[in-house]
């Protein structure tokens, strides 16, 4: 079982609530303040609050995702009344961790005209010559959209970190900016879910490998995933700090557990789900005569 503290007692939810977090948020979230995190202390092939196994998480999941499907477009009608909620969903994590899977899954089913997936590759000549968070505002989603990031804002203290790309004063400094700049969203009305795909070593060997035996999954691999794979110890000491340092209460980062593939889909799409009652999101009220309307379309 993966270590994973602050199952109550909390203060804040992590995006607008005055309570504590409950369900999978207070069983995965990096409660705020804490002290440094050891990812160690985590077990990537762990189930925390989980299905007991691969069959009842897909026996599950055809209710679950009709539920996510309905909030989802509960959250896009009310935007058209004015409502500025919107939901962003970040997803990190080493190479082969799921990041694209677990975005396929969880936005399966959904209205396209709700969700906007933004992948963050290396940085373009144009958004080199703007602040890190130049390119990352210019995505973020709009009221009653669901915004996914495959990576995101974190790759300048992660990456930029680990490879040098940047002087280490000029990506220390980046933990407040990012703080700041998440409390903005969160005051704005968007719930920010930050989640860290959790990976074992073992795990993205046997993934990595998997993709070279595989003549269909060759496009997959790159000889670079090799290079980074050797700076796994550096990387985990980044995710560490990213954790620790932005883990708040207006965005708390989440650890799930991504050995099991199974067990990462249910995880993430039980996580967005429950952030999406806390938003409760509802159909807005018709603001014309529905009866003079019906008289006059049967008229015609």
């Amino acid at each position: 079982m993966a270590k994973h503290e602050g199952k109550g007692g909390d203060k804040g939810s992590g995006n607008g609530s005055g309570n504590g977090p409950t369900g999978l948020r207070a069983l995965l979230r990096v409660p705020p303040g804490r002290g440094p995190v050891a990812l160690k202390a985590y077990t990537p092939a762990s189930t925390p609050g989980g299905p007991p196994d691969k069959a009842a998480a897909l026996a599950g999941e055809p209710a679950s995702r009709e539920r996510l499907v309905d909030l989802q477009t509960r959250l896009f009608a009310q935007s058209t009344a004015g409502d500025p909620r919107c939901v962003l969903l970040v997803l990190q994590g080493m190479d082969t961790s799921g990041k694209g899977g677990t975005l396929k899954h969880v936005t399966a089913g959904m209205n396209p005209s709700g969700v906007r997936v933004k992948a963050f590759k290396a940085p373009t000549e144009e958004e080199r010559e703007h602040p890190f968070l130049w390119r990352v505002r210019r995505a973020l989603p709009g009221p009653g959209e669901i915004g996914v990031f495959d990576r995101s804002h974190y790759e300048d203290v992660l990456i930029a970190r680990v490879r040098d790309l940047v002087p280490r004063d000029v990506w220390t400094g980046r933990y407040d900016v990012i703080n700041n700049f998440e409390q903005s969203l969160a005051d704005d009305g968007v719930s920010v879910v930050k989640i860290f795909l959790h990976i074992s070593y073992e795990k993205q060997r046997e993934r990595l490998l998997a993709r070279l035996d595989d003549p269909d999954k060759h496009w997959k691999f790159d000889s670079g995933d090799i290079e980074e794979r050797a700076l796994w110890p550096a990387y985990q000491r980044a995710y560490e700090a990213a954790l620790e340092r932005c883990s708040t209460d207006a965005a708390p980062w989440y650890v799930v557990p991504a050995d099991h593939k199974w067990y990462r889909n249910w995880a993430v799409r039980t996580l967005l789900l429950e952030h999406l009652e806390l938003i409760d999101p509802k159909y807005p009220v018709a603001d014309f005569d529905v009866e003079r309307s019906r008289a006059r379309l049967l008229a015609t």
